[in-house]
């Protein structure tokens, strides 16, 4: 299936699996790229170092295009980038829309650009700035995300631009990779979806947890660094929604101290960290250190397992996933759906008078009148 996704970045499939923090490794990256889809590495909980050596392994396991997931906050982002570009990795992905400088300087390299927005302004910005690609998470995705739903929010973006949309936020099967194609992205991103795969390093009691989870048990709080953050409702959750000020700011000094000895960050660079996280809102200081050590709190779960002193990201699609299937099998079976999608929609299931061709969106090099981006 070529699209305009597939064209930008050399892979076979429309699909992009996302950089999601302890869980997107070398392992899942690998399998992701194997299947013929884009894998991303997710560097936030990474070292530098340890960035340049994962790159690597996935490197020495597949030639097959990958990505690496940057933060353009981060007041190491440009040694990262110099990283990604002395590594030859293809894409580079952002959770927060990156300057027009760091977006130059990975264009001069040769690196594709593809910033993740939840709003049509941010799109049309880091278009203008140069971008290749957008993904466009609606309110359906899990961590932190909009108020704005996917069907709503993802016509806008692919109507405002004129570069490769990429779909995200409550995808996981064929059916839906068909339906952002006619809503005029390029391919859909899921993250959910490949976190529970088999190739996915998540312990066992951690994806069970998902897999149990239905509509009701997935939340959207600002209770754990005062950000929208949709998640798993756990222990921690309703522990740190029911904590006063003075309880939630010793939890959070508890827990930032750990995540301060293992990843090496001072006191005042995960203050830097939090405050930068803060999109202009008012957050207490509690708010701010656990914003500065969310990935700790990431980590205790997608890690350690300790799903009761941790946290799950999860968009609201995990209620519907009851399976664990390797990557090579999701993107097939993912594929396999649909194009049958595509051929019950051509051969008379559709409002009379339809035409019997395939509909035009899912052909044709990326430029044409035909592809699913409008590029």
């Amino acid at each position: 299936m070529r699209t305009a996704l597939t064209e930008l970045v050399g892979v076979r499939h429309p699909i992009v699996q996302t950089g999601m923090g302890w869980v997107s490794g070398p392992r899942l990256v690998t399998a992701t790229a194997r299947a013929g889809a884009l894998g991303i590495l997710a560097s936030a909980t990474m070292t530098p170092d340890q960035l340049r050596s994962a790159v690597r392994e996935v490197r020495s396991r597949t030639d097959a295009p990958f990505g690496v997931n940057l933060r353009a906050d981060a007041g190491d982002a440009r040694e990262r980038v110099r990283i990604i570009v002395e590594e030859g990795v293809r894409v580079a992905s952002f959770a927060l829309a990156p300057s027009k400088e760091l977006i130059a300087e990975l264009k001069d390299g040769g690196v594709v650009v593809v910033p993740s927005v939840g709003a049509r302004r941010h799109a049309e910005k880091v278009a203008a700035w140069g971008a290749d690609a957008v993904i466009v998470q609606g309110g359906e995705g899990g961590g932190h995300t909009g108020d704005v739903a996917t069907t709503v929010l993802l016509p806008q973006v692919a109507d405002a631009v004129d570069i490769p949309v990429i779909a995200a936020g409550g995808f996981h099967d064929g059916r839906g990779l068909v339906a952002a194609l006619a809503y005029g992205a390029a391919g859909v991103a899921m993250g959910t979806r490949f976190l529970l795969t088999s190739d996915s390093t998540v312990p066992d009691a951690v994806k069970a947890r998902y897999l149990a989870a239905t509509a009701k048990d997935i939340t959207l709080t600002r209770a754990v660094d005062g950000l929208p953050h949709r998640m798993l409702r756990t222990e921690m959750v309703a522990e740190l929604e029911g904590a006063g000020r003075l309880r939630s700011l010793a939890t959070a000094v508890r827990r930032a101290s750990r995540f301060r000895r293992i990843s090496g960050l001072g006191w005042p660079g995960m203050v830097r960290d939090g405050l930068a996280l803060r999109h202009g809102k008012e957050l207490t200081w509690s708010q701010v250190l656990l914003a500065a050590n969310t990935p700790m709190l990431l980590r205790a779960a997608m890690v350690e397992g300790r799903t009761d002193v941790g946290i799950m990201a999860s968009g609201q699609v995990a209620a519907l996933i009851q399976d664990l299937p390797s990557v090579g099998e999701l993107v097939s079976r993912l594929m396999t759906e649909a194009e049958r999608t595509l051929a019950t929609l051509s051969t008379g299931s559709g409002p009379p008078g339809a035409e019997s061709s395939p509909p035009r969106a899912t052909s044709g090099p990326p430029g044409d009148e035909s592809s699913p981006s409008g590029a």
